[in-house]
């Protein structure tokens, strides 16, 4: 999912990530501190206020569930919202609305019976037209969504939104279908070991279609023109200020949930939140280079992985950028590790590459993706130089200038200047000009093209090398900047449809390779993130793939000490 450069860093940063596997792939060994760790300890609600507060640096910028793109507004809605299944502390699937499933014998029927105690906040039961609603909506021309190629698992799920295919646009034949109220069957295309923590995800949320009708183009814009299924509803949504979550007590699962309110401010400096962190009036702060070092050995801190990689996005819409000289020049031009170890020293790494390390592993499990494949390029400015030199000759010029979209929080600003400060340097000829945006606002131009080149950012959405593979494919809905190879799209698409683990595992890999050789992307650090946390706050789940944390199991413990 689209990543905000610093949103969470500035959010629940703040336990060790424990890399495991949930449907495939490899493991880690758990911690003390692992993502829950303390949470299944909370038997009975503490004796104190179960409030929590936070901050991020960005607005929500959706919250409806067919339509979101991003980390932030994925975040929230894994809180209010609730799908059949949800990720737990280890990342594995537990019960969510469903209350249990069986599968077919050649794994592609889904028969899920759902909890009749699961309700939506104003008391009505979420039943499995609720799920055939919104999983139609999400593949409708009319509503088509940006994530609707993830519901391609399911039968028919391409067909429907390809334009010109026989059964565009007719989502009555999508294999999902409402046997009774509380039973729901999905027919998926063909088998997909991850589909169970697929349906975690966003896009697969339930809608009630009555709800939404009557509510019109005014449906999810404000705290009060929603219904929550989850843990949590969302009410107060100040937009630019923050927001407020409040214990759902219409939650089937309510007994497990120990917190009574989340507030959540929006603050855009780290400085700031620094400070607002220290006077005890928030629990939870990401930091940058500056207060990592200021802080490093404090009781408080606390540092974890990520299986999200940030890179450049090169806009191929651009004439200059069609080469792919120009393109190999960029990627060589500015020196990634000294990003990582003095801008961001929190524990990122540098990235010469696509699929993050310690994410997915072969089909025998003994092989991380990334180590299979290794590296793609390393700074070398004057290779780049020279490559830069080749590509203005090709194309008739001396001189090139290219805008550069950002994020605007404050750590963002700084890595783009540095991005910029280099390239200009190692390429004679090069102007750079920046373009710092609110998040929501960046998301629409590069949904729009309309950019140059774009820092972004891409954390998993599901256990499996695809998840980063096919946002690469023509047109494809998070290719957004004019990328085409038909060897790769034919490996992805191939790659979909293979039965055999093994063959599907090296087309992807194959895949990647064929990404850089184009140098589609410049892919700058896989992220590390290192915070603040106060030690009374207990239960912090964090997960590797999808929405970045839970807040259902988390409680207060020790404040009034």
């Amino acid at each position: 999912m689209k990543k905000s450069k610093w949103s969470l860093l500035l959010t629940l940063v703040l336990v060790l990530s424990m890399f495991l596997a949930a449907c495939s792939g490899g493991d880690k060994d758990n911690t003390s501190d692992s993502k829950g760790g303390e949470g299944e300890k909370a038997t009975e609600k503490p004796n104190e206020p179960q409030v929590l507060n936070l901050v991020d640096s960005s607005e929500i910028p959706s919250m409806d569930s067919s339509q979101a793109t991003d980390a932030v507004s994925f975040e929230v809605m894994n809180n209010v919202f609730e799908g059949l299944y949800r990720l737990d502390k280890d990342n594995q699937p537990t019960e969510g609305v469903a209350a249990s499933h069986t599968v077919s014998e050649d794994g592609t029927v889904y028969t899920f019976k759902l909890n009749p105690d699961a309700k939506w906040s104003d008391g009505s039961q979420v039943v499995a037209k609720d799920f055939v609603y919104a999983w139609q909506k999400a593949l409708h021309p009319d509503t088509l969504s940006e994530y609707a190629y993830i519901m391609g698992p399911v039968k028919n799920a391409n067909a429907i939104q390809t334009d010109g295919d026989p059964l565009y646009g007719k989502v009555d034949q999508l294999g999902v279908k409402a046997v009774d109220d509380t039973t729901l069957e999905v027919t998926l295309e063909a088998p997909a070991p991850y589909f169970l923590g697929l349906t975690g995800f966003a896009t697969f949320y339930p809608q009630k279609e009555e709800y939404v009708k009557k509510q019109g183009d005014k449906f999810s814009l404000e705290a009060d023109t929603m219904i929550y299924n989850g843990p949590f509803v969302l009410s107060e949504w100040k937009h630019n200020e923050g927001w407020q979550y409040k214990k759902n007590d219409q939650y089937w699962d309510k007994d497990t949930v120990k917190l009574d309110e989340i507030n959540v401010k929006i603050v855009k400096d780290v400085a700031t939140g620094v400070n607002l962190y220290e006077t005890g009036q928030v629990d939870s702060v990401g930091l940058n280079s500056e207060f990592v070092d200021q802080f490093e050995g404090n009781e408080d801190i606390t540092k974890r992985g990520e299986a999200t990689v940030f890179f450049l996005r090169i806009n191929q819409k651009k004439e200059e950028l069609k080469n792919v000289n120009i393109r190999k020049a960029i990627d060589m031009a500015y020196d990634k590790k000294s990003l990582v170890d003095v801008l961001l020293n929190n524990g990122s790494t540098p990235a010469y590459y696509l699929v993050p390390g310690e994410f997915t592993f072969s089909p025998e499990g003994n092989e991380d993706f990334r180590k299979t494949n290794g590296d793609f390029g390393k700074f070398d400015p004057k290779e780049a130089k020279k490559l830069w030199e080749k590509g203005l000759e090709e194309i008739g010029k001396k001189e090139v200038s290219i805008e550069f979209l950002n994020y605007d929080s404050d750590g963002a600003k700084k890595d783009g200047e540095y991005i910029k400060n280099q390239l200009e340097k190692n390429l004679p000829g090069l102007k750079v000009s920046i373009k710092a945006q609110p998040f929501k606002q960046k998301l629409e131009l590069e949904s729009n093209g309309e950019y140059d080149i774009s820092y972004a950012g891409w954390g998993p959405d599901y256990q499996d090398p695809m998840t980063f593979i096919d946002m690469f494919v023509t047109d494809g809905a998070h290719n957004q900047m004019n990328y085409s190879n038909p060897k790769y799209d034919e490996l992805v698409n191939n790659a979909k449809k293979e039965t055999d683990v093994n063959k599907r595992w090296e087309m992807m890999l194959e895949a990647e390779k064929v990404l850089f050789e184009d140098q589609a992307i410049s892919p700058i650090y896989q992220r590390g993130l290192t915070g603040l946390r106060k030690p009374y706050v207990k239960g912090t789940v964090n997960h590797l793939f999808g929405a970045d944390t839970s807040y259902k199991w988390m409680y207060i413990e020790g404040k009034q000490k």
